[in-house]
């Protein structure tokens, strides 16, 4: 078991204190152009979390106004779109986001696309199933925040011809013991499947559960339902504190009878999942009246000789391999005097994060926006990662630490001034950002001691030409044709060896005088 990374608890002590005060986090109603509240928790309006896409009013009926709007964004694939959210650094979140199709877009077929949390791919978001039955899409996530903003974003691939949306997305703080024994600073989790075993009612939520998770019923045929009346269960200090309700049915067979369960439903991709079941008794457990069981996974030992008693126990793999279809089996002991049961189960793929850009690099290309106009519209979110999403004319190192090393935007009809935050950007080789409309001075690049190319022919730059920029030793084009530059050009700039230079089409440039 060792090998699998297997982690187990059995003491249930009140380790854990229930709260019945409201999940903390954002709760953001996409489309929407009011704040709301619905069942007494406030929904806001997206408007201050992202830039871009169109807000729609789905014309259908929905199960809750929350899906009664979607934000959609154009089908460009290759493109993302951010929503970033302030967040509390080193906090863990469940991300959730949800989906209504809706037929908002005129059309009877459902979008695919992708959505990425920060740099990490997260998964493909697929409703033709679920909207074909009348019902939304949920997915869910849990990772830390890195620093003090997230994001989560919408990436339009070519998968289909409609435009990519959303309807809603919740980022809910969760308590440090949940799901503690994996190493967020590396990973993430994504949900497949939480379920309730041998419930069959409505969806468990908040209030039963505090952090307002998901429940589904799971109910098969051999099963007992049983009800709160009659449980003879004292289950309390679960570290990732599942609801008291789950514990109130489960699934059970009679006394030597093995249980095997086709859980989680859906085929499962070659991935680690974090594996989570919990057990507890309502009978009279004791010495000589004992429920003992072996639990595997597709036939291999996940745990032996489990025994559960009204106290209840968890028992939980932080990354166990799987592919395709799952059966768990339970197998009662010999000495056994009850079949095995089992109340509830969490699945999670284990992804690794797809890292970050480097912080630096991040806040000059954010300066950058800040001094554009009419910045690029996918300029949102982490600007390298993943790279398929890369923000438009950004491209980027590999490896560990990743940096940006060429900015291309020629010809892109943008507007506003060259920040000086670009000379942080020190791995920079190639700066293309000629056939523009960008005014002003051009800062001081000297520190980008890498630059071979800077092109900003075409533009309105005005004052005069740098004299750091014959510091770089490594420039070999310098284009600056068609400006409003005046003054003289740097005597380390002219006639500079193996230096590509133009200047014609500005105003008053000559030579620099020779020295006296």
């Amino acid at each position: 078991m060792s090998s699998f990374f297997i982690f187990f608890i059995l003491s249930l002590l009140s380790l854990l204190p229930l709260s019945l005060s409201q999940p903390r986090g954002i709760l953001i109603d996409c489309g929407a152009t009011n704040n709301t509240v619905i069942e007494g928790r406030r929904w806001l309006s997206d408007e201050g979390f992202v830039s871009g896409g169109t807000p729609i009013t789905i014309s259908v009926p929905v199960v809750a106004s929350y899906l009664s709007t979607v934000r959609s964004f154009p089908n460009d694939p290759g493109h993302k779109f951010c929503y970033v959210a302030r967040v509390y650094r080193e906090a863990k979140y469940m991300v959730r986001t949800t989906y209504f199709y809706g037929g908002f877009d005129g059309r009877d077929s459902p979008p695919v696309f992708d959505q990425i949390v920060d740099g990490t791919l997260w998964s493909v978001v697929n409703t033709t199933s679920d909207y074909a039955a009348g019902n939304l899409s949920y997915y869910e996530g849990v990772f830390l925040a890195q620093g003090n903003t997230m994001s989560v974003c919408i990436g339009a691939n070519s998968y289909t011809e409609s435009d990519p949306f959303i309807s809603a997305l919740e980022f809910v703080i969760l308590d440090d013991s949940l799901y503690n024994s994996t190493d967020f600073k590396n990973f993430g989790l994504h949900m497949v499947e939480r379920s309730s075993f041998g419930y069959n009612g409505s969806v468990i939520r908040y209030p039963d559960d505090e952090f307002d998770r998901y429940w589904e019923p799971f109910k098969e045929g051999n099963s007992t339902l049983a009800t709160n009346s009659n449980k003879n269960i004292s289950v309390s200090g679960f570290w990732n504190v599942p609801p008291l309700k789950i514990f109130e049915t489960e699934l059970m067979t009679g006394q030597g009878e093995p249980l095997e369960l086709n859980w989680p439903v859906a085929s499962l991709p070659f991935a680690k999942f974090y594996i989570a079941l919990y057990f507890a008794d309502s009978s009279d457990s004791s010495s000589a009246n004992s429920r003992d069981f072996d639990i595997s996974i597709n036939g291999v030992t996940y745990y032996s000789n489990l025994n559960v008693t009204p106290a209840g126990v968890v028992v939980f793999a932080a990354q166990w391999p799987l592919s395709g279809p799952t059966k768990i089996t339970l197998t009662p002991s010999p000495k056994s005097n009850f079949g095995p049961l089992i109340n509830g189960g969490e699945i999670f793929e284990v992804l690794p994060l797809g890292g970050r850009t480097l912080t630096r690099d991040v806040i000059a290309l954010v300066k950058f926006k800040e001094s554009l106009e009419n910045p690029p519209s996918d300029w949102n979110g982490d600007p390298c990662l993943p790279s398929q999403y890369s923000w438009t004319g950004i491209t980027c190192s590999e490896g560990p630490r990743i940096r940006v090393i060429t900015l291309n935007l020629t010809g892109m009809g943008l507007s506003g001034t060259l920040s000086p935050g670009i000379a942080n950007m020190t791995a920079l080789n190639g700066i293309w950002l000629g056939d523009n409309k960008l005014s002003g001075p051009i800062p001081d690049l000297s520190s980008l001691k890498r630059l071979e190319k800077l092109h900003l022919e075409d533009n309105q730059f005005s004052g005069e030409i740098p004299l750091s920029l014959g510091d770089i030793a490594t420039l070999r084009e310098l284009f600056l044709q068609n400006n409003n530059l005046t003054g003289h050009i740097p005597s380390s700039l002219n006639g500079k060896t193996g230096l590509d230079l133009r200047v014609s089409g500005n105003s008053l440039l000559t030579s620099a005088p020779p020295p006296s």
